[in-house]
């Protein structure tokens, strides 16, 4: 059930990037970049779905993020708890065993068959719900879910994700202009911070990331392939 006692928002944060950078959910890969679905480099990726797997930092997270949400949306702010297909399924279930709330999920685009559905479980219309998703980069892929919710007459007015990029100054405003406020544990900032503090990377690797983070359409412009 809900959490009783919690550190502040800093430590959250502190905590969730080296519990991130434990598990090995973190990649830094500066000489050989990652491609995005945008098709563009990056030096960084991260995988939250890992974090299913390991069961003490699992269950302290989504303490996190049941704690954050209330702290920051209200302690009884929402009627309906939303995951997104697929990373955001296992996550909303656990926050709404947390918060004694129904759980829902919402999918990508509506079954092919039978009723069609983009919304699975029961949600009215009326019901304030939260979206909980596992990360978000510039926030635009939690649009399709948030209209899905709206189209139920339910309202959306907050998403709650594990890992926000914290990059992309157009994210928020994003959000913001569709009405939806973000819910995060922590960044790249606290990564990297974190990662400096233990050593998890060499220097080199860790400066050239932090290009990365400070300039990062650059970095990608730079850094494409022809």
């Amino acid at each position: 059930m809900i959490p009783s006692s919690f550190p502040d928002s800093t430590e959250i944060a502190r905590l969730t990037a080296r519990m991130l950078l434990e598990i090995g959910a973190v990649n830094f890969r500066p000489a050989d970049p990652f491609i995005l679905a945008s098709g563009l480099p990056s030096p960084t990726y991260i995988d939250c779905r890992k974090l299913i797997s390991y069961p003490r930092i699992r269950s302290t997270l989504m303490d996190f993020l049941t704690v954050e949400t209330m702290r920051v949306a209200g302690f009884e702010a929402f009627d309906n708890i939303a995951g997104g297909e697929t990373a955001g399924i296992p996550f909303a279930a656990l926050v709404a065993e947390r918060m004694a709330l129904p759980m829902t999920y919402v999918r990508k685009k509506p079954k092919g068959y039978g009723r069609g559905a983009r919304i699975e479980g029961d949600m009215s219309e009326g019901q304030r719900v939260l979206l909980v998703e596992d990360l978000t980069t510039d926030g635009g892929s939690k649009l399709s879910f948030v209209d899905a919710i709206r189209d139920t007459g339910a309202t959306c007015a907050w998403t709650a994700v594990i890992f926000y990029y914290g990059i992309f100054p157009e994210t928020e405003k994003t959000l913001g202009d569709h009405g939806v406020g973000l819910i995060s544990l922590c960044t790249w900032w606290d990564v990297l911070a974190e990662a400096k503090a233990q050593g998890s990377f060499d220097a080199a690797t860790l400066a050239e990331v932090e290009k990365f983070l400070n300039a990062p359409r650059e970095w990608q412009e730079a850094n494409k392939t022809s």
